[in-house]
């Protein structure tokens, strides 16, 4: 199952805490009912090498998920499956449909929501706090449209703080001293790594925009760069 020795002893110190008896009646129940499905065996063995405790979930509550999961439309055989199993582990009914309520609150339907669960898992898994200031940042501050988002629920896990509103500030900035268009393609700004958006936007302005680089660490105010 889990392939390389590197793998055995990774397996071996994040298991080694659960019971023997929680493999019998737990973790083989539940990794025979994802065979069962037509889930990859490199994908269970991710979902046990990554997410241990999950296989440990009850079988009777692991199989409602996974019927939920495939109800939805996720395909067994696609990795996003173990994912959006995983999401799903993680909240009870009365939390999903919390966070379904929020997402409503930005006049996303429920058509809406589960294409956006089924593009990115991930983007339920976000505290109700987090998803609604991601997405008034998205919509107000922005000026994004809720159906960009739907078509891109990546975006909803990002750190506003660390990543979203620094890169923000930093286009905005070159924007308005005319460095860079004013059509910035922002969701591929956004997405783009660490080492990407400072090589291509940070780097070559440095001369120009000489705190431009405080800004993006935040040790410096917005406000006092738009004034120079």
């Amino acid at each position: 199952m889990f392939g390389t020795n590197e793998d055995i002893i990774n397996g071996i110190i994040r298991f080694w805490v659960i019971p023997k008896r929680s493999f019998d009646t737990c973790v083989l129940p539940n990794v025979n009912l994802l065979r069962e499905i037509g889930v990859p065996e490199s994908h269970i063995s991710s979902l046990l090498k990554q997410k241990p405790r999950a296989a440990v979930t009850n079988p009777v509550r692991f199989k409602e998920i996974v019927e939920n999961v495939k109800e939805m439309g996720f395909n067994p055989s696609k990795f996003l499956f173990i994912h959006a199993v995983f999401a799903m582990l993680g909240m009870n009914k009365s939390t999903w449909e919390r966070k379904v309520n929020v997402y409503k609150r930005w006049d996303l339907s429920q058509k809406d929501i589960l294409a956006a669960f089924r593009n990115c898992p991930w983007c339920v898994m976000a505290s109700e706090d987090k998803i609604m200031r991601v997405m008034d940042f998205y919509v107000n501050k922005m000026g994004f449209e809720t159906s960009f988002i739907v078509n891109r629920p990546i975006l909803i896990i990002y750190s506003l703080e660390k990543r979203l509103i620094p890169r923000a500030s930093v286009i905005e900035v070159l924007q308005s001293k005319g460095l860079v268009k004013k059509n910035i393609h922002l969701a591929t700004v956004f997405r783009s790594s660490e080492n990407s958006f400072l090589q291509k936007f940070v780097t070559p302005y440095m001369d120009e925009v000489s705190d431009l680089l405080k800004l993006y660490k935040g040790k410096l105010d917005f406000s006092k760069m738009t004034t120079k």
